[in-house]
């Protein structure tokens, strides 16, 4: 298995569709980056937000979700409270292939803030916009942009196919239309 750099990228994007819309150089001036870069691809976040809150005293529990721990939230910037959470989507739709694994990564312009990206690998043959998830860590509130870069996906591509996709196992995250809360 080996990271792909940006002409596969391009060359994947542009034949098959593997992210769409698709920023074929990196966008940089006067925004936090996005676009292709030499091994990877910095996704930009969308304008929707659900910001974590305890207004209504809920326990956040995987198994059984409360959508009321979230407060829906869209604008060109969100502010994420002090030492608090919120869920996004990528502005980016992504097909990955069946012999593709992705890992996603905060970049380090907001990780430098003290605001961490977790967002799990996207598995072969998995599409949809992405659930971004935006931890801030400071005592601080956070301000995150949308439209502008927000984490760097890096494509790993194996020599054979996989025996089961995501695709395969009808994973509950399929084709994810827009911010997917957990399922069981």
């Amino acid at each position: 298995m080996s990271v792909k750099p940006d002409r596969w990228i391009r060359k994947m994007a542009l034949e098959h569709k593997m992210i769409e819309p698709f920023t074929d150089r990196q966008v940089r001036e006067g925004v936090i980056s996005y676009g292709v870069s030499s091994y990877g691809y910095d996704i930009r976040v969308a304008d929707e937000f659900q910001i974590f809150t305890n207004v209504n005293s809920t326990i956040v529990d995987p198994k059984h979700f409360d959508p009321r721990s979230l407060v829906p939230f869209k604008g060109d910037a969100c502010l994420i409270p002090p030492n608090s959470f919120a869920l996004a989507r990528s502005v980016e739709y992504f097909r990955i292939p069946r012999n593709v694994l992705t890992i996603c990564l905060g970049k380090s312009t907001y990780a430098r803030c003290g605001i961490i990206v977790n967002v799990t690998p996207f598995e072969p043959e998995w599409e949809g916009f992405v659930t971004l998830e935006i931890s801030n860590t400071t005592p601080l509130p956070a301000k995150i942009y949308a439209n502008e870069g927000l984490c760097q996906v890096l494509f790993f591509e194996s020599d054979e196919d996989c025996e089961v996709s995501y695709k395969d196992k009808k994973g509950k995250y399929q084709a994810q239309s827009g911010i997917v809360l957990p399922r069981l």
